[in-house]
């Protein structure tokens, strides 16, 4: 309470914040700390990740053959009986990056003035210009295409220009199908025979055929909170009573506080702006599910096609989890005994070098006998994540390395390009020497050797965040974003990056990725 008025008192005085302001915060469930807390990031900054080396092949990322993730899936199969397990897919993103481009050329482009060739030309805008080419191949094309010939009874007889500009037009009119302001989960991604599917649905069916245990899957969804009945919607729509479907949103309380370059509070009619925190906050989220194993993938991550092999691979990362698990586990159960010998300890600590690329204090050989079984129970005592790593084609994103931090210990790490420091150039040259790309894929072992619940917040790096620069309404101003989920949020798990074929990475990044192989019939 009196540090609450100390902060407080603080805030009034540099900060010139009011009653209304404090009840604001109250109102979000935001403690005074946490704002105090960012306030000082702001003026201090935060340390950049120090990334040693990418982690490559058989230097931090594993590599099966397909004969032995088929090992790995069949081990998985046949324990998958005793776990709980669920989907979890952050899905509240907006799809305004999918159609950035199109809104860009609605905004720009004047039909009056020059045709929409010339405007490709002028703006070297190749993506229109694969969109328009490839526009009948979309799976929401006839849908848009039967609405323009419902509204404009002539047409037929446009020209092509017209045609092709009014079909970008409805396609993001707010009063139509509006497709830049839905979530990305509600729309039409693939086209079959007999219907055309959402993301929602795709995750669905993968959850069937990797996700099951006991005769039901789980999936559990992020989302916004005005998106819950479109989800409910196609879920309800579902042909599987052996779905169980779960909804959360990103909590109020995890949104930052705004400040301008001096570093004070920004407002609007007198009213605090605060931003998402970012995909970190959904570390909140996570925590409050209770199944055993987790597979965490995002909602734009779906195919068409390689189903069979998505859900290989998918089991192949948990039956590997599994193993893991089930030694890691037995090494606390030793390390519980009356009597460790010697011998044992040494087992152990080759365990966690060899099998889980951690790296111990260099005083491990030092420390007495007792201090050696407490230690070596603090580092096997962790969630577990065996995160999927595709090979490196150059998609935006972060990736696997292998960082050094403020004690030179070095550790796994998937880092994002925010995270570094882009003034050091050899910093930015190992960032980019990556040979793999991170795909979100990640399979997690949430409970201990006791069979409880991890607090996932005790194994969050606070100090990995980072501050980002905005604008709103013509004010630049600054944010900060809590650690990502599987980057801070994840940074003191124990972690091991496993290759998986590309053919099981399929984003959806911008609307003309639905023209792929892997987005389109076969």
């Amino acid at each position: 309470m009196e540090e609450n008025l100390k902060i407080k008192s603080s805030l009034i005085e540099e900060q010139k914040l009011t009653e209304v302001h404090f009840k604001q915060v109250e109102a979000y469930g935001i403690d005074l700390n946490k704002i105090a807390e960012e306030l000082q990031l702001f003026k201090t900054g935060i340390p950049k990740v120090v990334v040693e080396k990418p982690a490559t092949k058989n230097d931090g990322i594993l590599v099966f053959s397909p004969n032995e993730m088929e090992t790995f899936a069949t081990k998985f199969d046949t324990e998958k009986s005793k776990f709980s397990l669920e989907k979890f897919v952050p899905a509240s993103g907006a799809a305004s990056r999918m159609f950035k481009f199109l809104s860009a050329f609605l905004l720009e482009f004047n039909p009056e003035k020059e045709t929409i060739n010339s405007y490709i030309n002028r703006k070297k805008e190749t993506s229109l210009q694969a969109f328009i080419i490839g526009m009948d191949k979309f799976p929401f094309f006839t849908a848009v295409h039967n609405r323009l010939k419902e509204k404009y009874t002539n047409f037929d007889l446009w020209k092509r220009d017209d045609k092709n500009y009014f079909f970008i037009k409805i396609l993001l009119d707010p009063n139509e199908f509006d497709f830049a302001n839905k979530p990305k989960g509600i729309l039409p991604f693939h086209l079959y025979t007999k219907a055309i599917e959402t993301p929602i649905e795709e995750h669905l069916k993968e959850a069937l055929l990797y996700a099951k245990s006991n005769g039901m899957a789980k999936i559990h969804f992020t989302i916004s909170g005005e998106h819950q009945n479109d989800f409910e919607k196609i879920v309800s729509q579902f042909n599987s009573k052996e779905i169980e479907v779960t909804y959360s949103e990103q909590l109020k309380k995890t949104d930052t506080i705004a400040v301008d370059y001096n570093n004070i509070v920004l407002k609007e009619n007198n009213e605090l702006v605060f931003r998402p925190g970012g995909h970190g906050a959904l570390i909140y989220n996570l925590n409050q599910i209770n199944s055993d194993l987790v597979f965490i993938k995002n909602i734009d991550n779906v195919s068409h096609n390689n189903l069979n092999e998505i859900a290989l691979y998918k089991k192949g990362l948990a039956g590997y989890l599994i193993e893991i698990q089930t030694t890691v586990f037995e090494k606390l159960r030793i390390l519980e005994r009356d009597k460790v010998s010697k011998e044992l300890i040494v087992d152990i600590q080759n365990f966690i070098e060899t099998n889980l690329k951690i790296e111990l204090s260099k005083d491990f050989k030092n420390f007495k006998k007792e201090s050696k079984i407490k230690y070596l129970k603090t580092i096997l005592d962790r969630p577990i994540r065996v995160c999927g790593m595709v090979k490196n084609e150059n998609e935006p994103g972060g990736g696997p390395f292998w960082i050094r931090d403020k004690e030179g210990s070095i550790s796994l790490q998937i880092v994002e390009s925010s995270q570094i420091d882009v003034q050091n150039e050899n910093q930015v040259q190992i960032f980019k020497s990556a040979t793999h790309f991170n795909p979100v894929d990640l399979v997690c072992g949430l409970k201990n050797y006791y069979g409880e619940k991890f607090n996932l917040f005790h194994f969050v790096d606070n100090q990995s965040g980072f501050i980002v620069e905005k604008s709103k309404n013509g004010i630049d101003y600054k944010a900060y974003e809590l650690p990502g989920l599987w980057n801070g949020a994840m940074a003191n798990w124990i972690t091991l990056f496993v290759e998986v074929p590309l053919e099981t990475f399929n984003p959806v990044k911008t609307v003309n990725d639905l023209l792929k192989y892997n987005h389109q019939p076969q």
